[in-house]
């Protein structure tokens, strides 16, 4: 193992960050993963988890059971962990821009042009021409602040990588997994291992998020250029939501990161067999076709579906008491589907999210994710 320090461009005089990447196995496998925690720096289940795959990557490396390069970054946002406003840990926004850490990564529309040029007829070739391509561009950035120069590196970690797992959690939530429909039949059999209750699909959900900003590039070739110049899909991205905030043990996180190891033997990054292979809990959804609950006014919030609960169109999900009043506002589903997040407030603002169900059908265009 190998331990790797990036530092980050320093805000103001006397301040350092650094981000700190672990590297396991053979660099020359022809073959790289990339695992990362915390990129809402709040999100500690996924921290936890790393953590002990961490652990369990060095066992394997001493046993010579590793046959990738497999990279490990527990904590994806040093800017984000030291944010805190009167006690509040704040991981998911950047303070002094607003930016949420998680969107508007580097987009590659200039490797898309100059591919059509630089491309051949060998698909394996190809592929080693674009992820040249894309590190040109990268290392012709030049960040301003210290957010763009944690981007910036993020990327640089990860633009050759075959496979990218963005480990995150929401506030209250059972297991789930976002990937793109491309990357789905790669990614069903790590649901499985998982046990995700929900696997949202989308090619495009318009937030530039960092799974996204690795995969939508290589859609985008396969979509703009000609049949002679064939490009495969060069990395494959997931973000897996670790379930809630507050779930955070020894016992859940092993489960997680036994399973990522045997998704990797399953990958044959790893050598031995690995587990046999659950059965997927919840069949994979759109994205799009995901309902989700906001409220149309103020006051007291109240829980009637318990995360995971199984939903039919017409249950009621939320009530919403007025204090003052007395009138108390419900809030059903119009969709059948697993309820599978929900915010952890229990006072709610008009507009506030409160929480989402699954769907089969395409119901939302444009911006899939939340802010």
């Amino acid at each position: 193992m190998k331990k790797q320090s990036i530092p980050l461009l320093s805000p103001a005089i006397g301040t350092h960050r650094e981000l700190v990447s672990f590297h396991f196995g053979p660099t020359d496998s022809g073959q790289k993963i990339y695992v990362q925690s915390t990129l809402h720096a709040d999100e500690t289940p996924a921290m936890l988890t790393s953590v002990l795959l961490n652990r369990r990557l060095r066992e394997l490396e001493a046993q010579g059971a590793l046959a990738a390069e497999i990279v490990v970054v527990p904590v994806a946002n040093p800017v984000g962990l030291g944010q805190y406003l009167l006690g509040q840990f704040i991981g998911r926004f950047d303070l002094s821009s607003g930016k949420n850490f998680n969107r508007h990564f580097l987009q590659f529309p200039r490797v898309v042009e100059r591919a059509k040029e630089a491309l051949g007829s060998d698909p394996v070739a190809n592929r080693q021409i674009v992820r040249q391509l894309v590190r040109d561009e990268l290392e012709q950035q030049k960040p301003l602040t210290e957010f763009e120069s944690l981007q910036l590196a993020l990327q640089k970690l990860t633009f050759d990588a075959d496979v990218v797992i963005d480990l995150h959690c929401s506030l209250e939530a059972v297991m789930h997994v976002y990937t793109s429909e491309a990357g789905w039949p790669d990614f069903e059999p790590l649901a499985c291992y998982l046990g995700s209750r929900a696997s949202l699909l989308a090619t495009d959900s318009g937030g530039g998020a960092f799974d996204e900003t690795h995969s939508l590039l290589w859609w985008q070739l396969q979509q703009n250029l000609p049949a002679d110049k064939p490009v495969g899909n060069g990395t494959l991205a997931v973000t897996v939501e670790c379930r809630g905030q507050r779930d955070v043990s020894y016992e859940v996180a092993q489960q997680d990161a036994e399973a990522i190891v045997d998704y990797l033997k399953w990958r044959k990054a790893i050598r031995g067999e690995p587990k046999p292979l659950p059965e997927l809990l919840t069949p994979a959804t759109p994205l799009a076709g995901s309902e989700q609950f906001y409220a149309p006014v103020s006051g007291i919030l109240v829980h009637r579906a318990n995360i995971g609960d199984t939903i039919r169109a017409g249950d009621p999900l939320f009530d919403i008491v007025d204090p003052l009043t007395d009138e108390t506002t419900t809030i059903s589903s119009k969709t059948d589907g697993i309820f599978y997040m929900r915010r952890a407030i229990r006072f709610v603002t008009a507009g506030a999210p409160l929480g989402r169900v699954t769907g089969t059908k395409p119901v939302r265009t444009g911006v899939l994710l939340g802010a």
